[in-house]
């Protein structure tokens, strides 16, 4: 086991360490773009967005899946966004502009922590990008699972079932994973009917 002594950053590490932080912090108090660009009272911020996602992965049953590889995935696929805000697809900015600028972004993050750390984050973050490894995959559809799922809740806060349906559409057929594609039938039925229930609802 490491002593403390061990551990122990230095003047320089910790000022990077602090400035790194504060950067990821910012997650915070960066709004998802498609619930802002939607009209949503309160948008969820991407660290918002991101937790969830690792509690996803966290609670998989999916014994062939690296479990921690896939908690850590879920922590750093958006953490570039924390400089370059969240880039949705009605911004029109091209894919490859898109991956430059996180790309850029992570590098920027990553040089703040030491060369070790640093790589692991940085190489986590194309591993997502790249799509390749089943965790990576696992991921990204965890990602479109965490967000349909969003879009249900903020409906029925809103007392508006099928409000947010276009988020639905782009993710229909692109869940392949068992457990997930489990969690999305149980979820659009229970939309289904609430949406259903509205509309059969006689108006005043």
């Amino acid at each position: 086991m490491a002593s403390a002594s061990s551990v122990a950053l230095s003047g320089r590490g910790a000022r990077s360490l602090l400035q790194f932080l504060r950067l990821v912090g910012q997650l915070k108090r960066v709004p998802r773009t498609g619930w802002v660009y939607r009209n949503v009272e309160k948008p969820e911020s991407v660290s918002d967005h991101m937790y969830r996602m690792a509690i996803m992965a966290l609670v998989t049953r999916d014994d062939h899946l690296n479990k921690d590889r896939c908690v850590r995935l879920a922590l750093v696929h958006d953490m570039a966004e924390c400089i370059v805000g969240d880039i949705a697809p009605a911004d029109n900015i091209p894919k490859e502009e898109k991956h430059r600028r996180e790309e850029e972004a992570m590098k920027q993050l990553t040089q703040l922590l030491s060369k070790d750390l640093g790589k692991e984050l940085y190489e986590l973050w194309e591993e997502y990008e790249a799509q390749s490894s089943a965790e990576a995959k696992f991921v990204k559809q965890l990602d479109q699972c965490e967000m349909i799922l969003q879009a249900s809740e903020y409906e029925h806060l809103e007392k508006k079932p099928g409000r947010l349906q276009d988020f639905f559409d782009t993710t229909a057929g692109k869940f392949s994973h068992p457990e997930i594609v489990q969690l999305v039938s149980e979820l659009e039925a229970e939309r289904n009917a609430d949406i259903e229930a509205a509309t059969s609802e006689p108006h005043s």
